[in-house]
């Protein structure tokens, strides 16, 4: 298989494709019912508040990747903020559980609407077994290797920010531009919606898609900056286009019944049964697409994390790369999720994993980095500060409706740091500063070891 790192094999336009094909794929169609569920009938400015908070996160994120881009980054950001510590190590794989996380989340969410669209209910083993299916897909365009990944992040990407987008018009002049989610509504407590913010900052995350390709990007230096602050943009319109024809088209209590498919739902009312059909074509393309960009990228953190020493590896009898290998876990994980979770648990996992790992970052890049990547104090601060009160108002909320949840995520998050303590305290890392220009040149192949 072709699993080579390849400079200069992405191209702005790709990058930017992979960016956005994980937003919209999560953003949209899996969380944007969840949202509304929190914030009430102020869910389409929860889009807002989770761009402004992205926003701020970001700047770190194309701060450290404009000096060091990397096939890795996130792994590279924290190796350079904490050294190759149990810190650093945990971060970077709460980052990667969180996105193999959004890709059960968005494969389930593919087999919801699906189901929805066969006009079969979709609960039962369906819905994971579709899942499943999808992700396995993913899987075998990943291994066909990165040209086959930009081209088909070029064409989806193109097929559904158009499409998504030209939903949202149509839906908009078909209910008047009024606004039927207000109706009749109470409106949501600001615990509510700044919870529902937390799910919001996961319909972003997917910018972090592009930090993870960085030594791939033609023109690194500059392109995946750029790429990250035009697939924000791109994404900011998109989602409120969206947000405000589903709020156009069903009251509140609706959009929230049918959260798993909300926009399957809210196409109907406002464009009739066609389409209703063409939203879900719309939704089975943008989660696809979602899957595969994000095993791409997750799949290429583990690998780097894995030639630092930070993380165990086991070939488990397979040939090939490491990069072969961190697929096939990739994939297995995201199954095992995908099986065992709902989407909303799915979500809130997600949501806890990012927020702390990107703390961390924040914090690390303040206290160690910021003066030689330039980048601006109250910037790094202020985002840390959104951040945490984020995550604690979506925390004490889950705690009330959920805790097993929040239990899960702790449980979760603890096992991982001390795993990482032990296993770094076994196999000490080298403490040379290779991860800085840690690109391209990873194309040696791994023979398997035990």
């Amino acid at each position: 298989m072709a699993q080579q790192y390849q400079k200069n094999s992405l191209s702005l336009f790709d990058t930017v494709a992979m960016g956005t094909g994980v937003m919209i794929g999560a953003g949209i169609l899996a969380l944007t019912g969840q949202i509304a569920e929190l914030a009430g009938p102020l869910f389409p400015l929860a889009f807002v508040a989770g761009a402004v908070v992205t926003g701020f996160s970001a700047y770190t994120y194309v701060k450290m990747s404009n000096a060091w881009p990397s096939a890795g980054g996130i792994g590279m950001i924290l190796t350079k903020a904490y050294g190759p510590t149990t810190v650093a190590a945990g971060a970077a794989l709460l980052m990667a559980l969180s996105m193999v996380i959004n890709e059960s989340l968005v494969a389930r969410t593919f087999a919801t609407y699906l189901l929805r669209g066969l006009d079969l209910k979709p609960e039962g083993w369906l819905v994971p077994a579709i899942g499943v299916g999808l992700i396995v897909f993913a899987y075998l365009v990943n291994a066909a290797g990165n040209r086959s990944v930009g081209l088909l992040s070029q064409l989806m990407a193109v097929l559904k920010v158009g499409g998504i987008a030209a939903f949202g018009i149509a839906a908009l002049w078909a209910g008047g531009f009024s606004f039927e989610a207000a109706e009749g509504a109470d409106g949501g407590a600001v615990a509510g919606f700044l919870a529902s913010v937390a799910l919001a900052i996961l319909a972003f995350k997917g910018f972090t898609t592009i930090t993870n390709s960085g030594a791939e990007v033609t023109d690194p230096h500059r392109n995946v900056g750029r790429a990250i602050i035009i697939s924000i943009a791109i994404c900011v319109v998109v989602y409120l286009l969206v947000a405000f024809a589903v709020g156009a088209s069903l009251p509140l209590d609706r959009i929230v019944a049918a959260k798993d498919y909300a926009l399957a739902e809210a196409a109907e009312p406002a464009l009739g049964r066609i389409g209703f059909y063409l939203t879900v074509a719309l939704a089975l393309v943008a989660t696809a697409s979602g899957v595969i960009a994000s095993i791409f990228a997750v799949s290429r953190m583990l690998a780097m994390l894995t030639d630092m020493k930070l993380i165990p590896h086991s070939h488990f009898g397979m040939p090939g790369t490491i990069r072969d290998h961190t697929l096939v876990y990739t994939v297995v994980i995201a199954s095992a999720l995908t099986i065992f979770f709902d989407l909303s648990r799915i979500a809130s996992l997600g949501a806890f994993f990012y927020l702390v790992m990107d703390i961390l970052i924040h914090w690390g890049v303040w206290r160690t980095l910021r003066e030689e990547i330039g980048a601006h104090g109250w910037v790094l601060l202020t985002a840390i500060g959104l951040d945490a009160v984020v995550l604690a108002a979506f925390a004490a909320l889950k705690w009330q409706s959920d805790p097993l949840i929040v239990v899960i995520a702790i449980a979760g998050m603890t096992a991982v740091f001390l795993f990482e303590r032990i296993f770094l305290a076994l196999n000490p890392p080298s403490h040379e500063p290779a991860h800085g220009s840690h690109h391209s040149a990873q194309e040696e192949r791994h023979e398997p070891t035990s």
